[in-house]
């Protein structure tokens, strides 16, 4: 059977996202594997066939197949984005200086199951790490060591790849006309310190229909 040039599809928005069945799977076959890293299937068998992609192969037959663990590492040596295998899981920046505050955030958020979380304590280090990580949302501390909220807020939307993270200011000292100010430098919501965390686990599954 000859073996095709995997294509990479495009939509007027870009690259299309791989089929979200695909990459919730658990074990993949070189053509899925070609599909995922945009590269040939003979790439795929070459690199399986050397030892450089680990997987196994079907007892009785010919077939390749690529645990996700493979997969992974085999995509991170390689520098291959890991963004076409999503785990499924809405992305939270969470950028806050009070490490109290940042703890429990995390735990609850991971413990809601829908979340996977990172985390920033500056509005440098929020910057790096949103583009990097390219979260859905951002839960955003407005006083920060460096800089203020509506830097990063103007940071971020100044970033092509961050178009779609959503931004949720929370703080405990801003007055009505910085929260105006904020919301049009780009924020789509502030919630005011003390919260509840009900109340912001339900704002943030709005914003991402999670």
């Amino acid at each position: 059977m000859a073996v095709q040039e995997n294509q990479s599809s495009k939509s007027s928005g870009g690259q299309r996202k791989v089929d979200a069945a695909l990459t919730s799977k658990s074990v993949f076959s070189t053509g899925e594997v070609a599909q995922i890293c945009k590269v040939s299937q003979q790439t795929v068998i070459r690199c399986f066939d050397s030892g450089r992609l680990n997987g196994f192969r079907v007892p009785g037959s010919r077939f390749r197949r690529i645990t996700r663990e493979g997969l992974i590492q085999f995509m991170k040596e390689n520098g291959i984005p890991l963004d076409q295998l999503d785990s499924g899981k809405k992305r939270v920046l969470v950028v806050d200086d009070e490490p109290a505050i940042v703890d429990m955030l995390v735990e609850l958020l991971e413990r809601d199951g829908r979340f996977e979380v990172r985390t920033a304590s500056t509005g440098f280090d929020a910057g790096v790490v949103a583009g990097e990580f390219r979260p859905d949302v951002i839960v955003l501390d407005y006083m920060l060591p460096d800089i203020n909220g509506n830097v990063v807020c103007k940071t971020v939307r100044l970033n092509p790849n961050l178009e779609h993270v959503k931004i949720i200011i929370v703080s405990g000292v801003v007055n009505r006309d910085e929260i105006e100010s904020l919301l049009s430098d780009g924020a789509q919501d502030f919630i005011k310190k003390p919260f509840e965390i009900d109340q912001l686990i339900s704002k943030i599954a709005e914003l991402v229909n999670a």
